[in-house]
């Protein structure tokens, strides 16, 4: 397949966006905003009327959309809606490029990506880091994996959404990426919720408790830089220096939160799941390690 025809320069680098829930729809009005012709289709028609008044195009039919545009990006639920929406028109994919900024996993990206191929289609996986109302600012950013040269024949029409990150050939890579970072935000805002669940017990209303847990959470990364010059190198290397904090002084708090918790009447997963990293790595000996040592339980058996 010839992917410099996949260049935006015919149909005057029109785009297309499936799928118009409030991310779709923000990409497509930053789309507008920076004067690419866009045409829209989404699975309830009505979604559609307020980027149609702002001047994208509104497609009768998925095919009609991807014959609308040399670029589709699609902006879905998850990668089945991708085949529940393009099955019917994949005599229109050969020649086209498919960004899909949908979530799901990293395999299910990959098959995506190799199901686009047996349709003639270039495939791009994407990873949206910022929500709705910020794309199209300095703030937004976008993770993306697939062929090199794809990326590179689209970088400047997918550049208005957000700072393109290219990450490599791999289609799951930057699934991987978005799931990675979700993870860490996920897990962050349980973390927010319990602890403003524990200071409630005591009185403090969420709107006092929140903005001191906010700024805590603020200022992790730069705790984790002082500690390391290069965050990861050491983890890199297979070293765990216990001389700034250790598993057994990590682990002695994580016990003290479940006390806690539990003595409030609190939800234990979240408490118990942290716990229990640290106990598993005290139990193998690690305990004056520091506690990045908990990785290895999270990796698993190897």
């Amino acid at each position: 397949m010839n992917e410099q025809l996949n260049a935006p320069t015919r149909q005057n680098s029109a785009v297309t966006v499936i799928g118009l829930g409030p991310m779709g729809r923000a990409m497509t009005r930053t789309l507008l905003t920076a004067d690419r012709p866009v045409t829209v289709w989404n699975r309830t028609a009505g979604r559609a009327d307020g980027v149609v008044a702002d001047g994208a195009a509104l497609a009768a039919t998925p095919g009609e959309a991807v014959e609308a545009s040399d670029l589709v990006i699609l902006s879905l639920t998850d990668y089945q809606a991708m085949y529940d929406i393009l099955g019917g028109a994949t005599a229109s994919l050969a020649g086209r490029t498919l960004v899909n900024l949908s979530s799901d996993t990293p395999d299910r990206t990959r098959e995506a990506a190799t199901w686009a191929a047996g349709h003639g289609a270039h495939f791009l996986t994407g990873g949206v880091m910022v929500p709705a109302p910020m794309v199209g600012t300095e703030a937004s950013y976008i993770y993306y994996s697939g062929r090199e040269q794809v990326m590179e024949n689209q970088r400047a029409v997918l550049a208005p959404l957000g700072t393109p990150k290219y990450l490599g050939d791999d289609p799951g890579l930057a699934q991987m990426m978005y799931q990675a970072q979700l993870a860490v935000f996920l897990t962050t805002l349980s973390a927010l919720m319990h602890a403003t669940a524990m200071l409630g017990t005591a009185g403090l209303k969420a709107s006092e408790a929140l903005p001191e847990l906010l700024s805590f959470t603020d200022s992790i990364g730069a705790i984790l830089r002082a500690g390391e010059g290069k965050p990861g190198a050491a983890l890199d290397a297979g070293e765990h220096p216990g001389d700034l904090s250790t598993v057994t002084m990590m682990g002695a708090t994580s016990d003290h939160i479940v006390e806690t918790s539990a003595s409030l009447g609190l939800d234990l997963a979240l408490p118990l799941a942290v716990q229990a990293h640290y106990r598993h790595a005290i139990e193998h000996g690690h305990g004056g390690d520091n506690w990045t040592r908990i990785i290895d339980s999270i990796r698993g058996p190897r």
